[in-house]
């Protein structure tokens, strides 16, 4: 007697941990550079180098690169860069981590602080979170069918009892880049680069396409430059410009009706001027890479075997406690913000502004119960702009929009693990008069929500002779009244018959019978194989 056994492809995070690092530093203006009058903005960038899984810990080792916008003491008040690299190389405590056990890890810089020391001399200090996962690979074996050899002898009556389970299998699991380039050129009425200040790069309103065998990427990139100009005065002049992305990713597996867990980000850029045809440098050449997390899972139906029993043999089943996933949503939604930010009474007024940016920050989710996702955030807003202060040409204005939103979730509860991932959609920033500025933006929010649980699975059975103290515990005829929830399958079990003997026996038209029916049962006896 032989068991027909499914496997199941699943995935299921098994170890967590988070820490928080503080880099710093105190830089020193190189001698190239003239001396600092005033900061105007700065930025940063973390590359996480290299993870390693040891007994119990993670170790993390990378870089933030930092860069700082500054004007000068001179009369001419001119605007400068400077770059740096911050190392880390961090150890997180994660309990049961195993050597090779590869970890999803996340980052979130909360804060970053360039002060002045004095004008030769700035402090940099940065707040980093780290948020490290391991996830399991493994396979849900379960019966689905009893197999009998065929040896020549009669067969085993066998009553099976199935249950139906619904399952998220994982198909694909893949991490996969999108390298980006872009030559973005010069209006006509712009002069020549002679050297750029600052750019600024995000990518936004990504969406992803699931075709058989491969994936579709879409988007667009928003890129802001500030650049010293070739012409007499070595103007100051910027470009904004979106430039639409599309790619496509071989991905074998993938399929149109899988459901999708994609995360998209955009590790890193790199802006140089180039020449055109002209030789003549009005060209912005732009590298990127895409950097993507693919997991895409398929939802599906299994008639599992849940228990069987024969009225000739006693069949006792070996289980095993299994852990199973059930998609609850995956759900995109859409939230609208705005705000209003005002300038403090140092800052210069507003003339124009050049250029606004942003990034999502998720403060706190909370599940309520049966509706979806409650999820409170933040964006944080940078806008750069002309002042009305000559001796100050430029300045930043430094502002929080808070935002509020609930992602549908119908069925979701404190038991079910899901992702969380947002992205900047749209942001403009409009002046309210020379004090304020109006900021309006639309965050993207994607949750994928899955539900653990576990069924008892049927992995062996073992057969043996019924017992004479089994047999005669068996009453040889009797009167039965149908309680609330019972089947023809569980009175047959307790008084050794087959549903369909019963049926026969008491005339019935199907083997469903209600709270209340009256059988009569009669013990059959079978004699020994």
């Amino acid at each position: 007697m032989d068991l027909l056994m499914k496997n199941i492809h699943m995935c299921n995070q098994t170890k967590r941990a988070a820490t928080q690092i503080t880099l710093d530093e105190d830089l020193n203006v190189p001698d190239v550079r003239p001396d600092v009058e005033m900061i105007i903005q700065s930025r940063e960038h973390i590359t996480l180098e290299h993870t390693r899984a040891e007994a119990g810990k993670l170790y993390l080792d990378g870089f933030m690169e930092v860069s700082i916008l500054y004007m000068d003491d001179t009369k001419e008040r001119r605007i400068h860069r400077l770059d740096t690299r911050l190392p880390f190389d961090e150890t997180l405590a994660m309990e049961g981590l195993e050597p090779g056990e590869t970890a999803r890890v996340r980052h979130e810089t909360e804060d970053l602080s360039v002060s002045l020391i004095n004008s030769r001399k700035l402090a940099v200090r940065a707040l980093v979170s780290f948020d490290a996962s391991v996830e399991e690979i493994y396979d849900l074996s379960a019966a689905v069918e009893v197999r009998q050899e065929e040896t020549g002898k009669p067969t085993l009556q066998l009553c099976e009892k199935k249950q139906q389970l619904e399952y998220l299998q994982l198909e694909v699991q893949n991490k996969d880049i999108l390298r980006l380039k872009e030559d973005i050129q010069l209006p006509s009425n712009k002069p020549d680069i002679r050297e750029i200040l600052w750019e600024n790069v995000q990518f936004r309103g990504c969406r992803t396409r699931l075709e058989t065998d491969k994936l579709t990427v879409q988007g667009s990139l928003f890129l802001f430059a500030l650049y010293r100009a070739q012409d007499e005065k070595e103007s100051l002049q910027w470009i904004e410009q979106t430039i639409p992305v599309e790619g496509e990713l071989s991905c074998a597996g993938a399929a149109p009706g899988f459901v999708p867990d994609i995360e998209v980000t955009l590790a890193g850029t790199d802006l140089t001027a180039k020449e055109d045809i002209d030789g003549e440098l009005r060209t912005f050449h732009l590298e990127g890479v895409l950097e993507l997390n693919i997991r895409l899972y398929g939802t599906d139906t299994a008639e599992i075997l849940s228990d069987v029993f024969s009225p000739e043999k006693n069949l006792e089943p070996v289980t095993e406690e299994e852990t199973c996933e059930t998609l609850v949503v995956r759900n995109e939604s859409k939230c609208k913000t705005q705000g209003k930010i005002r300038i403090q009474s140092a800052k210069p007024r507003i003339l124009q502004i050049c250029h606004c940016a942003g990034i999502v920050r998720i403060d706190q989710t909370k599940v309520e119960a049966g509706t979806g996702i409650k999820i409170e955030g933040a964006l944080p807003v940078s806008i750069l702009y002309i002042s009305a202060d000559d001796t100050m040409p430029f300045a930043v204005l430094e502002g929080t929009v808070p935002f509020t939103h609930v992602a549908e979730a119908q069925g979701i509860d404190e038991n079910c693990r899901y992702t969380l991932t947002a992205n900047l959609d749209q942001l403009s920033a409009t002046m309210s008069d020379s004090e304020e500025i109006e900021v309006r933006a639309t965050i993207g929010l994607n949750l994928f929500a899955v539900r653990s649980g576990t069924v008892r699975c049927i992995h062996a059975l073992q057969e043996k002779d019924y017992t004479t103290e089994q047999l005669e515990a068996v009453p040889g005829l009797t009167g039965y009244i149908v309680q609330d929830g019972e089947t023809l399958w569980d009175i047959g079990k307790a008084y050794l018959q087959t549903p369909q003997q019963i049926a026969e026996m008491n005339g019935l038209p199907s083997e469903e019978v209600k709270k209340g029916d009256c059988l009569i049962l009669m013990k059959v006896v079978t004699p020994p194989r």
